[in-house]
């Protein structure tokens, strides 16, 4: 399909540079099937959205401070580096601000007498660099880094303290995502003990999140474009219970693309949920089948987006145009931190 099919205009007072407070006061956008009206509601009318039974997914990665900034030993040039996939303990991939100026071999210092080799450039164009020294990489970053926020954020305004809480969801666990899974950031303690009480479920998965999420999709046609891969794990007991909630008549609804992307990558033909642990570069467009999910809460992508062209598959492509352009005409908040909204396609 063509990309320019899902672009959109979107002004820039519809970004959102900060979460609102609390986290679910945020506005959401339902929208049901292929036709209807839009409904305007609040991430905190979820429970009533959703059924007993219902099981919502969330993925548990937390974010590092992923984000570098130094120089190459030797050289006076600035180098900004965005951690985008770990490769082992003390490597990890990487996309390179002035990469041009970096060769193979090469020492980078960064802040907090951080260093690490550059050991060679893949095709993605990603180098990949090997953190010197016996701390764990993770010290490291907590020392030299900062909060990796998307770019139509990070060059607005000064990434700050604020953001190492802000841009973490209440459910991050497992150290490993350079972008944070933003749809769980709406969630407050309030909120689940709702969730809870209104006898919907919860269940938790892994997939650190790349820095590949925030890249444009630069070709003119789907089929020319690569997706980066990322790590996700589904234990056998929660793919279990999903499939014996989903055989009850429960809906399964991701919390998140990240959620989403996870759960059909271990989806059977036959729509029950297997246990995964490796890679995935699931790309998501209309025409695809969903097998594992049954409705997604998301916040509002970027045009063009590998994002909007997986909600345009789940929803229809012109029945989500329509839904964006509902939404900046209500003023909604767009991206990270911007307001949500609810997707429930017919069954």
């Amino acid at each position: 399909m063509r990309v320019d099919l899902f672009d959109f205009d979107l002004p820039n007072e519809r970004i959102a540079l900060r979460p609102v407070r609390p986290r679910d006061a945020a506005r959401m956008l339902v929208v049901r099937g292929s036709d209807g009206p839009f409904e305007d509601r609040g991430v905190r009318d979820l429970p009533a959205l959703l059924a007993p039974g219902d099981v919502l997914v969330f993925n548990d990665t937390r974010v590092i401070p992923a984000q570098l900034e130094g120089r190459r030993e030797g050289g006076e040039a600035r180098l900004g580096a965005t951690l985008h996939k770990r490769v082992d303990l003390r490597r990890w991939q990487a996309f390179v601000r002035n990469a041009k100026r970096v060769r193979e071999g090469d020492r980078i210092v960064f802040g907090g007498g951080v260093t690490a080799i550059a050991e060679g450039r893949l095709s993605d164009g990603s180098i990949i660099l090997a953190f010197e020294g016996e701390e764990p990489v993770e010290v490291l970053l907590d020392r030299a880094g900062t909060m990796p926020l998307p770019p139509y954020i990070a060059s607005k305004r000064t990434i700050d303290e604020a953001d190492r809480e802000d841009y973490q969801t209440m459910f991050a666990r497992e150290d490993g995502a350079v972008a944070s899974p933003t749809a769980s950031l709406h969630f407050t303690q309030r909120l689940v003990d709702a969730v809870d009480a209104a006898g919907i479920g919860r269940e938790m998965l892994t997939l650190h999140v790349g820095a590949g999420t925030f890249l444009p999709v630069k070709a003119e046609d789907t089929e020319d474009h690569a997706m980066h891969a990322e790590f996700g794990r589904i234990c056998a007991a929660t793919a279990e219970r999903l499939n014996a909630a989903r055989a009850s008549g429960g809906r399964i609804i991701a919390v998140g693309t990240t959620s989403l992307r996870l759960l059909e990558s271990a989806a059977r033909e036959d729509g029950t949920i297997a246990a995964f642990s490796g890679d995935t570069d699931i790309f998501i467009t209309p025409g695809y089948r969903f097998r594992g999910i049954d409705g997604l809460m998301t916040n509002f992508h970027l045009p063009k987006s590998t994002l909007m062209m997986l909600v345009s598959a789940l929803m229809g492509r012109e029945r989500m145009m329509a839904a964006y352009a509902h939404a900046i005409e209500k003023e909604y908040r767009f991206y990270s931190y911007g307001d949500s909204s609810l997707l429930l396609p017919e069954r």
